[in-house]
């Protein structure tokens, strides 16, 4: 049901308590998620947040624009059920982190990089005792099994929700490091995307912009503020 557009059915949403804590209803009956489950979340926050969603559709019903229920779908039906899986997938973006790929030039570029990214390398390092190499340019370079550990095991702490959370900032931003920061709240939404799109920004600002770009930039702003909304409410 919450993978396609779909006629609107019902009139009113609204949260009831159930076990486990808060579900999501359509006119009295529990909303499932695409696998089947009760949408049912921990925080009354978040369910508030859901059934607003569902009240602000209109005769279509258009689940991209729904993003707490979707991530809440997506920790119901992937990530605990699938949490080995997940840790391993989101931990391997530390082996090819965005922020240790660094430019040779332009010397404004670099400089940017170097202010902006390192301090949380450096954060990375003595919060998690994961300490990454960087590099010039965009061949790969082999990070420290025992940092790569560190993340694992850093990740591993994280409930289902937290989890969620961390795999979709780590998507929109490319950078494992960018997401765990923003877990932890060492940034905000806008500055992981702000960090994540260095690069792109500097270019930006050299030759302009065209609309596919733009639209994509859109897109990732919008799923990281989405996590960052998440977390918080859950």
């Amino acid at each position: 049901m919450l993978n396609k557009t779909i006629k609107r059915f019902y009139k009113q949403a609204d949260v009831a308590e159930a076990e486990g804590g808060f579900a999501i209803r359509l006119d009295g009956r529990p909303i499932k998620t695409p696998a089947g489950k009760q949408l049912i979340v921990p925080s009354r926050a978040l369910a508030d947040a859901m059934a607003a969603e569902w009240d602000e559709q209109g005769e279509n019903v258009f689940p991209a624009l729904m993003p707490m229920t979707q991530l809440s779908s997506t920790a119901l039906d992937r990530v605990g059920p699938e949490r080995a899986v997940i840790l391993e997938q989101i931990a391997r973006f530390a082996g090819t982190d965005l922020l240790c790929y660094r430019a040779e030039f332009p010397a404004d570029l670099v400089a940017r990089q170097t202010s902006q990214w390192q301090p949380l390398l450096d954060w990375a390092s003595h919060t998690m005792g994961a300490c990454l190499r960087t590099t010039v340019g965009v061949i790969a370079v082999e990070q420290p099994v025992a940092s790569l550990a560190q993340i694992s095991g850093w990740l591993a702490t994280y409930d289902t929700w937290r989890l969620t959370v961390a795999q979709s900032a780590c998507a929109a931003c490319g950078s494992l490091v960018l997401a765990l920061a923003l877990v932890e709240r060492r940034i905000t939404g806008e500055e992981a995307f702000a960090l994540s799109q260095l690069d792109e920004t500097f270019q930006i600002e050299q030759w302009g912009e065209d609309y596919e770009a733009a639209d994509r930039r859109d897109v990732l702003k919008r799923d990281i503020l989405a996590a960052e909304r998440f977390l918080k409410l859950v």
